[in-house]
């Protein structure tokens, strides 16, 4: 076992801090990463904080990882020290199912997820990307295109693929009107990426306070929400919406900016249940529905169009010292658009 050093929630109601822990020693199939970068994610914070139900303790999360190769094991035919990879939201999958779709791992049994999980022996804790180093079968190590710096590159890994996902899935470009809810750290992704498919890319945001930005990532129009007009100006526009957001809204009255045909689907996690209207889904024949994150096949081929197409998060570079203050800023919508931790900030001991 190799020691590695990280920063860790050790009770949900206690700031994270200095952990060191044990890796497994790296099988024939695995890939040794030296972590670079960890984008935080909204969903670190639920986690660390029990606010899901399902923690284990200590949890070093993390799942948005860009680092540099450091050793391989003898099987391993795809990378080579040296190369710049990531690590995204789930490191193993269930290989043994006879119905196992190659394209859709997470939506299987058997998923192992990169943090606040445990591996296929069930026992093995799996903790995630604020660390020095990670240990990674080969099928679940994803290639960054060298053009990419790698601490932009992190936030793809979550936020990207969450977005590119059901954009690709529900066939987002020329032709195409695409809303994004949400200007944040999933949001923005949404913005790049569609614009990049060839979609004519909306905002939908609270307020107008980020407006310049949107637009300059790629959207042709920015609306406020809280604007009562936005919806009586809009109604019957959209072939497809993504909703990033995990507040409370006005699910119905969403659903009415929806073109015949046209869909919803939920990225964001809202937390109470979704109240719906038959009759904002019956007349239009609209479809609400949800998309988690992506497959690994799917996740390589966002970060090859992000390649093409020079796309890269906003991002805000942080010390690992400064994480917990970086979680109350997330709480609070301040930040743009992704914290990023710079790993050379770890503690040596």
């Amino acid at each position: 076992m190799a020691i590695a050093r990280g920063y860790a929630a050790t009770d949900a109601s206690k700031p994270l801090e200095f952990f060191t822990f044990e890796r497994r020693e790296p099988r024939e199939d695995d890939v040794v990463i030296d972590i670079k970068f960890s984008g935080v994610c909204h969903s670190d914070i639920h986690q660390a904080r029990n606010e899901w139900g399902n923690s284990r303790f200590p949890m070093v999360p993390g799942h948005e990882i860009a680092g540099v190769v450091i050793a391989v094991g003898p099987k391993v035919t795809r990378f080579k020290v040296g190369d710049h990879v990531g690590v995204g939201c789930f490191v193993d999958s269930c290989i043994h199912c006879q119905t196992r779709d190659v394209d859709n791992e997470q939506y299987l049994p058997g998923l192992v997820q990169t943090y606040n999980d445990v591996e296929a022996d069930g026992q093995t804790p799996t903790y995630g990307g604020y660390s020095d180093h990670i240990v990674v079968k080969e099928g679940y190590v994803l290639s960054i295109p060298d053009n990419l710096p790698l601490d932009k590159s992190a936030p793809l890994l979550c936020a990207g693929i969450t977005l590119y996902s059901p954009l690709a899935h529900w066939k987002a470009g020329p032709g195409k009107k695409v809303a994004i809810v949400g200007m944040g750290g999933l949001g923005h992704m949404g913005v790049k990426i569609g614009a990049a498919m060839g979609a004519d890319v909306t905002v939908l945001s609270q307020t107008l306070s980020k407006k310049d930005d949107g637009l300059k990532l790629g959207a042709k129009a920015y609306y406020a929400t809280s604007d009562a007009e936005t919806f009586k100006t809009l109604a019957g526009t959209f072939d497809l919406i993504i909703c990033t957001v995990g507040k409370d809204i006005d699910w119905n009255a969403y659903l009415n900016l929806l073109k015949v045909d046209g869909t919803m689907v939920l990225v964001g996690v809202p937390e109470k249940p979704v109240p719906v209207h038959a009759f904002s889904l019956i007349p239009g024949r609209r479809s609400l529905a949800g998309s988690m994150i992506g497959s690994i096949k799917e996740t390589q081929e966002m970060l090859d169009f992000c390649g093409k197409h020079n796309i890269t998060a906003e991002i805000e570079l942080i010390d690992i010292k400064d994480i917990n203050t970086a979680y109350e800023r997330v709480i609070k919508s301040d930040v743009r658009y992704r914290f990023v931790i710079d790993m050379a900030t770890l503690p040596k001991a």
